[in-house]
């Protein structure tokens, strides 16, 4: 009897002993999830909406868990302030200017709060430090923008639907060119004109492409032109000298025209003789006398060879030249 009682103690004892081990693993494990034996710190965020978000879920930073949430209470009108339990260890990632959003742990998972790194410039989040909560895209807001943009889908159907039924009707511009075959014909023309202009406006570029490699020929006048410092000095030089000739004929033209106009007046001899009728009449009676003086001299040298006081002067004269041109 001892001996049975005796065992079923010992037996009592092992299955209190395992529980009691039992019991203080689960509590190390849960407490291992919730962080609860990690020094941690606390900050919150202020949310209009927290969409379902409840005590105790994830804190999520970069993808990683790094805290739970530790209360939600209303502040203010309508506005949740959400207090999150974030492991120490990872307050160094955080900054101030951080942003908090609500997520969600897969497709249809539970909500968790997401942590945004933030600029590193900003300082390091401190203990009871408030984040700037981002706007929540609720699913009321998603259905009423789906809702508008069916509207506005079917307001552009409708629109279309009544084009279409113009456009068959022959109404505007596009109707008329599918409904009239005159504009049609038309059309057509205007495309072959413009694919003709297109084909001279291609050849014209070929023909300048080919004038532009010709002026790129190498030795040709137009490189020599272009390239030769030489060959430019001297068609340089040509055009100054055709310059100074066009100068130098501008200038004779303008004596001759002042010469011209010096015939044209009377205060010089030429233009007295071809403008005064007087000094003419007076020249040509002048020329008269001198042609009749001339005339009597030669008469008068006749008269003298007749003389004998002068017969042998002139006989002697005509004997000598004949000599000469004997001797020549």
């Amino acid at each position: 009897m001892a001996a049975t009682e005796n065992r079923k103690a010992i037996t009592v004892g092992v299955f209190l002993a395992l529980g009691l081990v039992i019991f203080v693993l689960g509590v190390f494990t849960l407490g291992g999830q919730q962080k609860s034996f990690e020094k941690s710190i606390h900050i919150s965020a202020i949310f209009d909406d927290v969409a379902g978000l409840k005590k105790g879920n994830d804190v999520w930073f970069s993808g990683v868990k790094v805290g739970t949430i530790s209360s939600i209470k209303f502040v203010g009108i309508s506005q949740v302030n959400v207090l999150m339990k974030v492991d120490q260890n990872t307050q160094q990632y955080i900054h101030r200017n951080s942003g908090v959003r609500i997520g969600s742990d897969g497709l249809i998972g539970n909500k968790l709060i997401v942590i945004d790194g933030g600029s590193p410039r900003a300082p390091v989040v401190q203990d009871g430090d408030v984040l700037q909560a981002e706007k929540l895209l609720s699913t009321d807001d998603m259905i009423k923008t789906l809702q508008q943009n069916n509207q506005n889908l079917l307001a552009i159907t409708t629109d279309f639907k009544l084009l279409s039924h113009k456009i068959l009707q022959g109404k505007g511009t596009v109707g008329a060119l599918l409904a009239d075959s005159t504009m049609g014909v038309q059309l057509r023309s205007s495309m072959r004109n413009l694919e003709a202009a297109t084909s001279s406006a291609a050849r014209l570029a070929s023909s300048l492409n080919q004038f532009s490699n010709k002026m790129n020929t190498k030795g040709g006048f137009a490189d020599k032109l272009l390239t030769d410092t030489a060959t430019f000095n001297r068609i340089k030089g040509a055009v100054t000298q055709l310059q100074q000739a066009a100068a130098n004929a501008t200038t004779l033209t303008n004596n001759l025209n002042k010469a011209s106009n010096k015939l044209n007046t009377t205060d010089n001899t030429l233009g007295e003789l071809l403008n005064d009728p007087k000094g003419a009449a007076q020249i040509q009676s002048t020329l008269t006398n001198l042609q009749q003086s001339s005339v009597k001299l030669n008469e008068d040298l006749e008269a003298a060879q007749s003389n004998f006081l002068l017969k042998g002067f002139f006989k002697k004269k005509a004997k000598a030249k004949a000599d000469s041109l004997a001797h020549k």
